[in-house]
């Protein structure tokens, strides 16, 4: 067994090794830079690019490279060694603050929305002190922003620490105001839940369809599914233990908080839940984590499927964003607190989310949305594709009081007043949690549970931390503005609570009642990624975004032309592998089995005298009916699809697989899935569910 507390970080530059190897001055000017954002002199970087260099080689790098997240929601590496050449024709091991700093790899192949032309090709990586540097693979990776020749972002990280400044700026405006001086910054945290699936390599190998999609796109239900609840938390499976200890010993040597693990629901799904850090360095290590899943399941010959819904028929897999914000001195603000300023200051940013999941229900939907979600969202222990806030009965009791005006029974007989009044300690973890809620308070955080399990966390996090950034900002300035600090913000949290009251569902999201209350109350319902998208340019949401900072009118403009083109991408492949696999993969084995059972028939005829081969002719005429249908739902969905790819606007095409090619590729599935339970063991056209999800 490996010592723990020694492994754990032994592969990261982090401050105590910086302590260790820097100089004293030196170590206090990068540890402000890394705290307040300070620039970072170039002889200082120097001394750090040197001490980074030497401890990465004793950790056996030959290479560094700038990591960093283009909107491609995977990461990327140009790596460079650390051989300069002498004189005398030897090398020495060099790296220079400049290096450290900032790189130039290629910008012209990455997702731009339009911004980038082929020949335009510079692009820059900017080194991000907050996150720490680390070793994997013989290079030390260099956390890094990535943005354009002419400064745009390129990626996902600069938005993001946009964000956290914008709204660390605005809470702690609020704070001073309630006397709070001396906290000098306020930082989200997060603490993302992961959920995959491990399936066997030998059989992913012989899925076409998870090789080039990542789902199934065909697959008949086997006999037994999630029905039995059978696998939740069940025992671990050896073959699973080994690939859990080994992925925890990998993550651990990058300082990955890897804390717990079980079985989820549906066969062969598990779940990893690190431990809360900040924001920025969470998304960090959630890229590096689904990465690194990956990598070890192929040392045990299994193959993770981070799909947000690889299997039709049992729970998808989301990624659980546990979101709250902490305070420089330690304190968390969504932490319903024991005396009555404690309280008054919870509700004021509790009153702060509320509004900001009603107002901008759109946001919190695009972030979350792509082609593989859409599956996911409203089916199978999924939340809804409708944007909702749960807070507890308690809580909920709590807000009504103050709504309207009415005593609060729970514990006192006092109507609900805020400032320095007395008021009751708000309880919290008083009620169960309600897991078909997109949004649910739990305590003293935030849980998002609408996020897919492949999505990089930076864009949801992102727009969380703008939007309630946003609305702490709108309540700053009125409160800083007011004679009377306490009957104002009492007003202002009423106010906020009545107007936005119908983002407040305590309810079972699933149940079909839900989608025409939330008509009734006004909430969105927007089904899939062009219904998001069209939303993402209102002005409003252009508004809130570049008066923040957080992004440029430009740089929306180019993520919704990505997203959309990213979908029809995605899309375009799962069609043409749905229609490879029906002519290379379903039909030979469906006319294969025919062919035998025919010739079967005929011998019995021959040994049998009046043999009528029921059986036999039933099957086959079944079988050729369903292989007849399955050709024509082909034929009209390659037809359907060659009309999509004409369209050249990014909108049009998207809204055209969406609405006419997904149909259309479900009807064809149907018919699949018809012909393969008929088919003999032998004549199988590629490993079946029961084979992926109960053989490991």
């Amino acid at each position: 067994m490996p010592n723990v507390p020694e492994l754990f970080g032994s592969m990261v530059f982090n401050q105590q090794v910086m302590q260790e190897r820097l100089p004293k001055e030196t170590f206090k000017a990068l540890k402000k830079t890394m705290d307040q954002g300070t620039p970072l002199d170039i002889n200082i970087a120097n001394q750090v690019a040197h001490a980074m260099k030497e401890w990465a080689i004793e950790k056996g790098a030959t290479h560094f490279t700038h990591w960093f997240q283009p909107l491609t929601g995977i990461t990327a590496e140009k790596h460079d060694s650390f051989i300069s050449p002498t004189d005398n024709g030897s090398v020495i091991m060099s790296f220079s603050g400049k290096e450290l700093v900032k790189g130039e790899p290629d910008a012209s192949s990455f997702p731009s929305g339009g911004r980038r032309a082929t020949f335009e090709a510079r692009g820059y990586t900017v080194w991000d002190p907050t996150s720490y540097a680390f070793v994997k693979d013989h290079s030390l990776c260099i956390p890094t922003a990535f943005c354009s020749y002419t400064g745009e972002a390129l990626d996902k990280k600069t938005p993001l620490l946009r964000s956290m400044e914008a709204l660390s700026k605005h809470a702690v405006r609020i704070l001073h105001l309630f006397g709070n001086t001396d906290i000098t910054r306020v930082t989200s945290t997060m603490g993302p839940e992961q959920e995959y699936f491990l399936v066997d390599e030998k059989l992913w190998n012989e899925r076409k369809d998870l090789r080039m999609t990542g789902r199934t796109l065909f697959g008949s239900k086997p006999s037994k599914g999630q029905e039995m609840d059978d696998q939740y938390f069940a025992a671990l499976k050896p073959r699973v233990v080994a690939y859990m200890e080994d992925l925890n010993s990998e993550l651990w040597k990058l300082g990955v908080l890897s804390k717990t693990e079980h079985n989820e629901v549906a066969p062969a799904q598990h779940e990893m839940a690190p431990i809360f850090t900040t924001t920025n360095l969470s998304a960090d290590q959630n890229q590096l984590t689904m990465e690194i899943m990956k990598k070890v399941a192929r040392r045990h010959g299994l193959v993770c499927l981070l799909h947000e819904k690889p299997f039709a028929g049992v729970n998808g897999s989301g990624k659980h964003n546990n979101w709250s914000l902490n305070t420089s001195t330690g304190k968390n603000l969504l932490e319903p607190g024991d005396t009555p300023r404690q309280n008054a200051q919870f509700l004021v940013f509790l009153a702060a989310v509320i509004k900001a999941v009603d107002e901008y229900q759109d946001l919190l939907r695009i972030s979350v949305a792509s082609a593989g979600n859409d599956h996911r969202l409203g089916a199978n222990e999924a939340p809804p594709a409708i944007i909702s806030m749960y807070v507890g009965e308690e809580l909920e009791a709590v807000l009504e009081s103050i709504k309207d005006g009415t005593p609060y029974k729970q514990g006192t007989k006092q109507k609900m007043t805020i400032g320095a009044d007395v008021l009751p300690p708000i309880p919290k973890d008083t009620t169960d949690r309600n897991r078909t809620s997109p949004f649910a308070f739990t305590g003293n955080k935030f849980e998002f549970r609408s996020v897919g399990s492949s999505l990089s966390i930076s864009g949801p996090c992102t727009v969380l931390n703008s939007i309630v950034g946003g609305v702490l900002k709108e309540f700053a300035d009125t409160l800083e503005k007011a004679k009377d600090f306490d009957s104002a913000l009492s007003k202002l949290v009423k106010d906020t609570i009545t107007k936005h009251w119908k983002i407040i569902f305590n309810g079972n999201g699933y149940d079909a009642g839900w989608v025409a209350e939330a008509e009734k109350r006004g909430l969105l319902n927007l089904r899939t990624l062009p219904d998001a998208m069209a939303e993402y340019l209102n002005p409003k949401n252009v508004k809130l975004f570049t008066e923040l900072g957080v992004y440029t009118e430009v740089e929306m403009q180019s993520h919704f032309e990505v997203k959309l083109e990213k979908y029809c991408q995605v899309l375009n492949i799962e069609v043409q592998t749905m229609l490879e696999m029906i002519n290379k993969d379903i039909l030979p084995a469906a006319f294969k089995y025919m062919s035998d059972v025919g010739a079967t028939a005929a011998r019995v005829k021959e040994l049998v005298s009046g043999a009528n081969c029921y059986a036999e002719t039933a099957l086959v005429q079944k079988l050729d009916g369903l292989v007849g249908e399955l050709v024509k739902k082909a034929d009209e969905l390659a037809a359907k699809h060659i009309e999509a790819k004409k369209l050249s606007d990014n909108m049009e095409c998207a809204q055209a697989y969406a609405k006419v090619i997904l149909p259309c590729m479900a009807e064809t599935r149907a018919v699949a899935d018809e012909i393969e339970p008929l088919l003999g063991e032998a004549y199988k056209p590629y490993p079946s569910y029961e084979d992926l999800l109960f053989r490991i």
